[in-house]
């Protein structure tokens, strides 16, 4: 059995939740699986026998917690504009240079006729947002707006 990926904390109004990983980007891989599993029933959706499909996301930005968040928003904003039933996330490239991180991932999703929503997410709060990065694991804190 691996290490947890992610866990989700009590909070007042809003979900919060914290991914791990031994990188930035398997914890950032967790965060995204984490959101998608407030937003969607994604085991379910997993599981359907339709063939996977992936939307390319890239994103830019001065640190890498900016990066972080820029990279989760962008995720609730196309699941939720395209209507997919997406169920995972995968970094594809990390790079900085200049003061500036770029990523590029994709989001993995399946076609269907059935909606597996769970919860509308309105947002991805800057509000308690942290990346905190050690020399051997990464943390990623987040509170999703409901």
């Amino acid at each position: 059995m691996g290490r947890k990926r992610f866990r989700y904390l009590k909070h007042m109004a809003d979900v919060e939740f914290e991914a791990y990983g031994d990188s930035f980007e398997e914890a950032l891989e967790n965060a995204a699986l984490a959101l998608l599993g407030i937003v969607l029933d994604v085991k379910k959706i997993s599981a359907l026998g339709n063939p996977s499909k992936s939307l390319k996301i890239v994103e830019k930005a001065d640190s890498i917690e900016n990066l972080a968040w820029f990279l989760l928003q962008d995720i609730v904003t196309k699941r939720s504009s395209l209507y997919l039933n997406a169920f995972g996330f995968q970094v594809e490239h990390l790079k900085e240079s200049a003061g500036e991180f770029v990523i590029e991932g994709r989001l993995f999703y399946k076609d269907t006729d059935r909606d597996y929503t769970l919860l509308d997410v309105k947002a991805v709060t800057p509000s308690g947002f942290k990346v905190l990065m050690s020399k051997s694991r990464c943390t990623i804190r987040v509170i999703v707006d409901v």
